[in-house]
């Protein structure tokens, strides 16, 4: 007959204090005050004028005035630049899942094991990540022109750098075990690598792409603003005509693409995933 193991009564069990029902609430309550402090501090620091956003929503109809009736004359010129904006983000988006495949190992520190390496790589992603995506446009549109070409470039390193951070902690994470037992049996890193790594982060790597390539398609409408081509250049134009009608047009047009790409790339995910 087995011996069962005796239960500690609660003076006994060193972490009965920590799991009491008062010490939960009372540092949920203290968090939860720190938060509110914080909210308060940060209200009044930046000017936060409650009276000001309900003045300023009773204006709305000034607006919408504006925006109304559409304008579909514009919707023709709108659907070829819409398509450029789609090619800018598939080009963009290409060539970022392609070179972030050795930049990620190069950031992963179970995978690179030589320290110059590895934080002069994940030093120079870090520095890309911090550029605003609008920042990058002005750059590449100062150095090519005026054009898409800018704009595919800027997109490029903008995804370049959230890739290179979401798949290389992906792969970071994933189980050694059988790369070690790869390399014990003679297999070389590419094949350790490949047979032992990618498996495990293929799925995320996929739905990581496709999530990027979702941003790109609102961060090119936004980098069109600046002249970096597609349809944002052509929604500035039309502001710049003060033509609301044709703005308005022009942001349902990109509001229904970007629900569709939205519901592709999730029926992709959830058949990959």
């Amino acid at each position: 007959m087995s011996n069962k193991m005796s239960k500690p009564t609660i003076k006994e069990d060193n972490y009965a204090p920590l799991l009491s029902p008062w010490r939960v609430k009372a540092k949920i309550s203290v968090i939860f005050f720190v938060i509110i402090i914080f909210l308060f501090f940060s209200s009044w620091r930046t000017g936060v004028d409650l009276n000001a956003l309900i003045w300023g929503f009773s204006n709305m109809t000034q607006i919408t005035d504006k925006l109304f009736p559409l304008n579909m004359g514009v919707l023709g010129p709108a659907m070829n630049t819409l398509f450029e904006t789609i090619h800018m983000a598939i080009i963009a988006s290409t060539f970022s899942t392609l070179i972030v495949i050795p930049v990620s190992l190069l950031a992963a520190n179970n995978i690179t094991t030589n320290w110059f390496i590895y934080n002069t790589t994940r030093l120079i992603m870090n520095v890309l990540r911090t550029i605003p995506d609008v920042v990058l446009a002005v750059i590449f549109v100062g150095l090519f022109g005026i054009g898409v070409f800018g704009g595919i470039v800027a997109l490029f390193i903008f995804s370049l750098g959230i890739l290179a951070k979401l798949i290389s902690e992906t792969i970071e994470s994933v189980d050694m075990q059988p790369v070690e037992a790869m390399r014990a049996s003679g297999a070389n890193t590419i094949q350790a690598i490949a047979y032992g790594v990618v498996p495990q982060v293929l799925p995320q790597f996929t739905s990581f792409s496709l999530y990027v390539f979702e941003i790109n398609i609102r961060a090119s409408v936004v980098i069109g603003l600046v002249g970096a081509g597609g349809i944002g250049q052509l929604l500035m134009n039309q502001f710049s005509f003060n033509n609301y009608g044709a703005v308005m047009t022009i942001i349902i047009v990109i509001f229904a693409v970007v629900i569709l790409i939205e519901y592709i790339s999730g029926k992709i995910r959830e058949a990959i995933i």
